[in-house]
């Protein structure tokens, strides 16, 4: 399968700056797939390393963090020569050795000929619980899910994907119905690779749901593995609240909804813990449209999602019987999938923040506001083909925005205040956009 990741690892690897690189994202969404695959095609070997089987290098970190010593224990344990500026090195499941998070540093400054892969699922927890950080002596990079794009082309439609990066709108309106076909599969299979991949061996979708519901329960293993028994208990509530959060008309996060009596106190550790293991998206409210975004987020206000359609679609146990159910597919649940959908893409470019605006006083609300390029765009999920967007032109005319974005089943149009752009091009944004003269921007292809 194709990771569009594949280009950011080339050019981690090409750069004259290149610093050891650390890869964050959530279990099986394909780290380490991704890593063993780059150092197949571009390296002459990989010295691997899983700190979660490999307890005999874990102790190798008790010592002195000498790059030089380090290497020289990889090559033995391994049997690859990890000094060989064409070896890969690979440290993987890192946050179960603290003190090889904390050896980045002494690789970054003693050996950068190294070049040095070091990932984790649940990094972001264990940096959040004291591990020692090589601040400014690392690069980043997130792993998500497998975006609708990367799911064409799995999936054999790449000529379907290009089409859509060429921005030949009214070829794409003509096959409308096809690309809304393989949306449809893409909200029920999702793309957690694990998935992805049983669906093209099997086409057996219940099988692909035996694979959601696995991820499902290892999660909330891993509660109970990685966190404190009071706050497991409590991450694995709110967890489990999410998926009747979201199919309410006001996705708002509501702490009763965890559990009678709930209150942030309690459970903003929970939240926090979901967050950084990579398990959901937490999208915080803006009070204004202002520059940074940023700027006017308001944490106490926010709504939950969780990092992959698919999965959302197997909590609230959704059968395969709804991909011949035609577009109810998409209003299920007050639209929660299509809103799950959307914000993981925006979330999966890497390039923008997702927020939302809600009135004080009213109840008009923008489903997610960006800012990227010096501009605030504010969309709008419309679930079908319903193009009323009232909140929205209210919302681009009270605030003197250029236009507003709305995301539905209908074809690309363009209206003076609105560009409607299909549920299926949502991977187009954030590059693209139509300016006031209606010249296109051209999309990246990727």
């Amino acid at each position: 399968m194709e990771r569009f990741a594949m280009k950011d690892l080339a050019g981690w690897k090409s750069s004259p700056r290149r610093r050891p690189l650390l890869i964050q994202g959530a279990r099986q969404v394909g780290k380490t797939w991704l890593i063993k695959n780059f150092g197949r095609m571009n390296y002459n070997a990989t010295a691997y390393i899983n700190f979660l089987d490999d307890e005999a290098m874990v102790r190798q970190f008790d010592g002195e963090l000498s790059p030089s010593r380090l290497l020289d224990a990889v090559t033995f344990y391994t049997g690859v020569d990890a000094k060989d500026p064409a070896t890969l090195v690979v440290f993987d499941e890192i946050q179960e050795c603290p003190r090889a998070i904390t050896s980045l540093k002494a690789f970054a400054e003693r050996r950068p000929e190294t070049h040095l892969i070091a990932a984790g699922s649940l990094l972001g927890v264990a940096l959040h619980q004291g591990t020692s950080f090589p601040v400014g002596k690392v690069d980043h990079l997130f792993i998500y899910p497998m975006t609708f794009d990367e799911f064409l082309i799995a999936t054999g439609n790449e000529i379907m994907r290009n089409t859509l990066h060429e921005g030949d709108f009214s070829l794409v309106n003509s096959f409308t119905e096809r690309y809304i076909e393989q949306l449809r599969r893409y909200y029920f299979i999702g793309g957690m690779p694990d998935a992805v991949q049983t669906y093209l061996d099997s086409n057996d979708l219940r099988e692909v749901r035996a694979v959601h519901n696995r991820l499902l329960f290892d999660y909330e293993h891993d509660f109970s593995k990685y966190a404190p028994a009071a706050l497991a208990e409590k991450i694995r509530l709110v967890w489990n609240s999410i998926p009747g959060q979201l199919a309410r008309e006001n996705k708002k996060f509501i702490y009763a909804a965890v559990r009678t009596g709930a209150r942030a106190r309690g459970y903003e550790e929970a939240i926090q813990w979901l967050v950084d293991a990579g398990l959901i998206i937490r999208v915080n409210r803006i009070s204004k449209p202002g520059l940074p975004l940023a700027s006017y987020a308001e944490k106490e206000a926010f709504k939950t999602y969780f990092l992959d359609v698919g999965l959302l679609g197997a909590a609230n146990r959704l059968g395969p019987s709804v991909l011949v159910e035609g577009s109810e597919l998409f209003s299920e649940f007050k639209g929660s999938l299509t809103e799950n959908y959307v914000c993981q893409e925006l979330v999966a470019t890497g390039k923008v923040i997702p927020y939302y605006w809600s009135a004080e006083n009213s109840s008009g609300e923008i489903d997610f506001v960006y800012d990227y390029d010096s501009q605030i765009v504010p969309i709008e999920v419309k679930a079908s083909t319903n193009l009323q967007a009232k909140s929205l032109r209210l919302f681009v005319e009270k605030n003197h925005l250029e236009r507003g974005l709305r995301l539905s089943l209908d074809g690309f149009k363009e209206q003076d205040w609105v560009v409607n752009l299909p549920l299926y091009g949502t991977g187009l944004l954030p590059d693209w956009f139509y300016d006031l003269e209606g010249q296109s921007k051209q999309p990246n292809v990727q």
